[in-house]
């Protein structure tokens, strides 16, 4: 049986999966060259470059193709509901990049608060500007996580840990005791009483999370931080708002398109950015790559 890493495997989990048998081809396909591998193949593992859409499927369907896993959290590029409809498993490995992308977003609002990110690029250019960088403490700030799963609960106990007083909303609601650390709000209330404001939710219909009438009701002076989707965020209206001085700034992992090349985004100086490596670290590679090996084995009773 073979498995096709279209967008890499780490190598520990290459290893694995061939001394069980498995052929591992790691190989980039796209275009017509994918579509005609997929049918030759019983497993697929992509990241986010990879998209298993209608197409794909169709093609995986006519010949071996039965489980395609998501090496990460999101499942956007895969249209699940579809592989369900033609007998193909679609699955991801949801906690073992949680610790990694959490450090990142945490990571980000450091950045930002005692800018970081500018005066790290500003000293490079022999600019010694100590009395422009008056920063802040997060210690007693209050943060709002949009999303309460895997990655906002370990973003969550980590500012928790550090002094934030911490709020989240959730799309199941109020969970009580299972988030000890924080208090629960409607969209409305975490917004308007948040000095940072974290997103960890899927990206969902057309319309970004956190557009114009969003971002208006943020408090003055509020940070936005989205290592989530690209797309969730409404980048014109974000740029508007930091242009104002509504946001004081924006720490960003995801983007509209990728690679970003929007020169308003990667040149504005109060925009904290990071080439989409949320979950890249090594411990969180080692974690995906043995979640990718149980998963194989575990459906192949192997």
């Amino acid at each position: 049986m073979i498995v096709l890493a279209n967008d890499g495997i780490e190598e520990s989990a290459k290893n694995a999966l061939e001394a069980l048998g498995f052929a591992v081809d790691t190989n980039k396909y796209t275009g017509e060259e994918l579509l005609a591998r997929l049918p030759e193949v019983d497993v697929v593992v992509i990241r986010s470059a990879t998209t298993m859409g209608k197409e794909e499927l169709d093609a995986g369907k006519s010949g071996k193709l039965r489980l395609v896993i998501r090496a990460g959290v999101g499942m956007d590029n895969i249209d699940a509901r579809y592989a369900k409809e033609v007998g193909i498993t679609a699955t991801n490995t949801p906690a073992a990049s949680s610790n990694a992308v959490a450090e990142l977003a945490l990571a980000h609002m450091l950045s930002l608060s005692r800018y970081l990110y500018i005066s790290n690029v500003s000293m490079r250019k022999k600019k010694w500007l100590k009395n422009e960088y008056l920063g802040s403490e997060i210690s007693g700030k209050t943060l709002g996580i949009v999303g309460i799963g895997n990655i906002g609960y370990a973003l969550g106990e980590k500012a928790a840990a550090l002094g934030m007083n911490v709020l989240y909303t959730n799309r199941r609601g109020d969970l009580g005791d299972a988030v000890p650390f924080a208090e629960f709000r409607s969209m409305e209330d975490l917004l308007r009483e948040s000095d940072f404001v974290s997103l960890h939710t899927p990206k969902m219909g057309d319309r970004p999370l956190m557009g114009e009438e969003e971002i208006a009701m943020m408090k003055d002076g509020a940070y936005l931080i989205n290592l989530a989707r690209g797309g969730i965020v409404d980048e014109g209206a974000l740029l508007k708002a930091l242009d104002s001085g509504k946001l004081a700034g924006a720490g960003l992992d995801v983007y509209s398109v990728e690679p970003m090349e929007d020169e308003r985004i990667l040149s504005h100086e109060k925009i904290s950015m990071t080439p989409h490596i949320g979950a890249s670290t090594e411990e969180a590679q080692a974690r995906i790559g043995g979640n990718i090996v149980q998963i194989v084995q575990e459906f192949y009773h192997v």
